[in-house]
């Protein structure tokens, strides 16, 4: 399995507009494509009228650093429409890669009346530049929770929900001290602040903490520190897989508990490291991604980015809703928030009112060469 932004194979839809099952897929560029991209349409006036189907935009990179990681996520939308044999949905994909603004207004002009996307949460303040003051909501497939509010959904895997879960998890076990080992900026910061919320919520001791600059190392010397100060029975090294096998070798103390984060699902070198093994983390439910994986790849010829799920159930949920939209009309915003949520490829998820996802998590400890789950996700809300 491969993780969002590590697999580099390309992963191509064929160009032009398709009809699947009744369901337009419809990609859009700005300029000319170059070979392999999908083909543009002219304008909005190209895209039939529309009476018994909902438009949706579809707003991710096809070009540019991401964008095999977008084209992912769109051949997702098509596997999603195929698999259900959808015949009321026009999924119209727009490159975002081209400013995130522009692919916004061309997707209001087209009539679109849901957004899913973008993937970037940079590009949500420019994509609600164009939404704002209508009724048409952005479902983003980003993790970052500063970007939701009124009419944003954030979608993406959320680093605090996995650090809160096995939290509640080490503290079943015993776990009372708690310290962090943490890279600095942005992801860093939430890390440490999704720590001491956890153990506010779950009882536990903030004992001490170490950050870093992103070098070999600065993070052995960090963790040195860490491990000379002690007092802690646990430490969260909330970083990927190299880091975090550095950090775990330098701060491994007989009995000392080692916690990741979501970034370890699917890290072969994180499985395989000694200095990590009997390692806890939390992450969504993996039971139907290797049925996704191998569908993907019989219908595109190569492996998904781990957050192309995010675009399949996507799908499931805009078709959920389409039960209650009537074609043109706007989005039915409050179906989001119902309380038994939604289940997809990562297992069950809902929003909740401030518009960030809440999704169901398992607890893995680390093996030698695998990983056992240790707590079950729960099966829904």
């Amino acid at each position: 399995m491969k993780r969002a932004f590590v697999n580099r194979r390309n992963v191509m839809v064929a160009a032009g507009a398709v009809l699947l099952s009744g369901c337009s897929i419809i990609p859009k560029t700005a300029d000319t494509p170059t070979s392999g991209t999908p083909t543009p349409e002219p304008s909005a006036t190209t895209l039939p009228e529309d009476e018994a189907r909902h438009r949706v935009a579809l707003l991710v990179p096809l070009s540019g650093q991401n964008g095999e990681v977008g084209q992912s996520i769109a051949n997702a939308t098509t596997m999603a429409i195929l698999d259900t044999g959808a015949d009321n949905l026009r999924i119209t994909t727009y490159d975002t890669a081209q400013g995130p603004q522009s692919a916004a207004r061309r997707a209001l002009a087209d009539g679109n009346k849901l957004i899913l996307g973008p993937l970037l949460g940079s590009n949500v303040v420019s994509v609600r530049a164009e939404t704002e003051g209508t009724a048409v909501p952005i479902i983003s497939f980003s993790n970052d929770t500063t970007i939701a509010g009124p009419g944003i959904f954030v979608m993406g895997h959320i680093p605090e929900q996995s650090i809160a879960r096995s939290v509640q998890y080490a503290r079943s076990q015993g776990s009372s001290g708690f310290a962090i080992l943490a890279p600095d900026g942005d992801y860093g910061n939430r890390a440490e602040a999704a720590l001491r919320n956890a153990l506010t919520e779950y009882g536990g001791r903030y004992v001490t903490g170490e950050r870093y600059a992103r070098t070999n190392t600065s993070v052995v010397s960090a963790a040195g520190r860490l491990k000379q100060r002690g007092g802690f029975d646990t430490v969260l090294i909330a970083d990927g897989g190299s880091n975090s096998i550095r950090g775990a070798g330098a701060v491994k103390t007989d009995g000392l508990q080692i916690l990741g984060t979501e970034r370890w699902s699917g890290d072969g070198a994180v499985l395989r490291s000694s200095s990590l093994r009997g390692a806890l983390f939390s992450a969504v439910t993996d039971s139907r991604y290797g049925g996704f994986v191998n569908s993907y790849e019989e219908r595109f010829g190569g492996q998904p980015y781990r957050v192309a799920t995010l675009g399949y159930d996507a799908v499931l949920l805009t078709l959920r809703a389409t039960r209650d939209w009537r074609v043109g009309r706007d989005f039915p915003v409050n179906l989001l928030y119902q309380a038994g949520g939604f289940d997809g490829m990562d297992g069950p998820f809902r929003f909740q009112r401030n518009g960030v996802v809440e999704r169901a998590m398992e607890v893995r400890e680390v093996q030698s060469g695998d990983v056992s789950v240790v707590s079950a996700a729960p099966s829904g809300f």
